[in-house]
């Protein structure tokens, strides 16, 4: 860090900017809320895996009110690999965390969705590693998730609701 006061000029005579506002929401506390991992190949998985198994993932997402503007922010994913008609393996976890936001910054009618796409978006690469540790210590190669938008899930998910 510098010692310079704010507005005069770096050593290569480019003047800093002022810093940042800080981020609406605020990460609390994130954690494991439930993680069941099964194999029920066991020891039959060596010699029943001729072929890559077809890897089916699911992703939800949930919130619930804590406080005026804090939530708990509930992230599910279930991925299920199978070889033919058989199961090779099933991973299920759910991830929480504890998102508080800043109702100064952010209009009412913006918390939801905020909450529900931004919470599990910073979540998410902690809940791909427990699923990823939680597969390779099973016996199998880390099941790697890709980037998931989780703002078109919730346009999704919205949609879905407005049909109802």
């Amino acid at each position: 860090m510098s010692d310079r006061p704010e507005g005069q000029t770096a050593g290569n005579g480019a003047v800093r900017e002022k810093a940042v506002a800080p981020a609406p929401i605020m990460i609390g506390a994130q954690y494991i809320k439930d993680l069941s991992f099964e194999n029920p190949l066991g020891p039959e998985m060596a010699a029943g895996m001729a072929e890559n198994p077809n890897v089916q993932i699911d992703v939800n997402t949930s919130a619930r009110v804590l406080e005026d503007t804090t939530f708990e922010i509930s992230l599910f994913i279930r991925g299920e690999a199978s070889a033919g008609e058989r199961t090779v393996f099933i991973v299920e976890l759910t991830y929480g965390g504890i998102i508080a936001v800043d109702a100064d910054e952010v209009p009412e009618e913006n918390i939801h969705p905020l909450v529900m796409i931004e919470g599990p978006r910073h979540l998410f690469p902690f809940a791909r590693a427990v699923i990823a540790n939680t597969t390779r210590d099973g016996g199998f190669p880390p099941l790697m998730l890709g980037p998931i938008d989780f703002a078109a899930l919730y346009i999704e998910h919205h949609d879905d609701q407005d049909e109802d």
